[in-house]
């Protein structure tokens, strides 16, 4: 058992979940017009049926547009991303770059000018 103050107290979905956070707030403060209408999302895998119109599902996020009054909205696919950074800070990146390259999308922008350090 761990006590809710140690380091081993948080599960590795709850870790992932704060990165996904974090990142989100960070680029709500240097974009808020851009992140407000957006919701965000975390799911453990993609769906195991892509839709017929995806020749190639991405499988460690998505991005939907707004349509119907149902808001626009980034979903994050942990495990695969989990999978391929074995590392925290890789992880970071990861979670960074998938959020930035997702908002890009939607807006029909370069990743660069949302995020200039995107990729790197």
């Amino acid at each position: 058992m761990f006590g809710t103050r140690l380091p081993r107290y948080r599960t590795r979905t709850g870790m992932f979940d704060d990165m996904v956070a974090a990142q989100v707030r960070r680029l709500g403060q240097a974009w808020p017009e851009l992140i407000r209408p957006i919701q965000f999302a975390v799911e453990d895998v993609p769906p195991s049926d892509p839709t017929p119109w995806q020749t190639e599902p991405n499988m460690t996020s998505q991005c939907f547009p707004a349509s119907h009054g149902i808001p626009a909205r980034v979903v994050l696919y942990r495990m695969p991303l989990q999978t391929e950074a074995p590392s925290k800070l890789e992880l970071q990146l990861a979670v960074r770059d998938e959020l930035v390259a997702r908002i890009a999308e939607l807006y029909g922008r370069r990743p660069e000018e949302i995020d200039p350090d995107w990729g790197l």
